[in-house]
């Protein structure tokens, strides 16, 4: 049985966060992406406590396709160290997760 998973990645901008997104729907590695726009984000970074605004890619995509993933947003994403983090989707909708499967590679 296929695994399914849920990809958040953060970003600058909304103009960042679409050149990604496309990327990724070019190459049929994600299904769908949403892009959330106006999130405040509170975190570390080189022993400071940084303050910013960004937006959040909500990514859908099969889970032995994150590798694939990570390799193209590393290789556009202006951050050193871009938010790449999984999550497994445990219940769907059997046409929804079909509809994925057949969207990706």
């Amino acid at each position: 049985m296929k695994e399914f998973i849920v990809i958040y990645i953060t970003a600058p901008t909304e103009e960042v966060g679409k050149n990604i997104a496309k990327k990724l729907i070019e190459e049929k590695v994600a299904a769908c992406i949403n892009i959330v726009k106006n999130i405040y984000s509170i975190y570390w970074w080189k022993g400071n406590i940084e303050e910013d605004n960004e937006v959040l890619l909500i990514i859908k995509t099969k889970k032995d396709l994150f590798d694939k993933i990570e390799e193209i947003v590393k290789s556009i994403h202006p951050y050193t160290i871009p938010e790449i983090i999984a999550l497994p989707i445990v219940a769907g909708s059997f046409d929804y997760l079909n509809w994925i499967d057949e969207s990706t590679i």
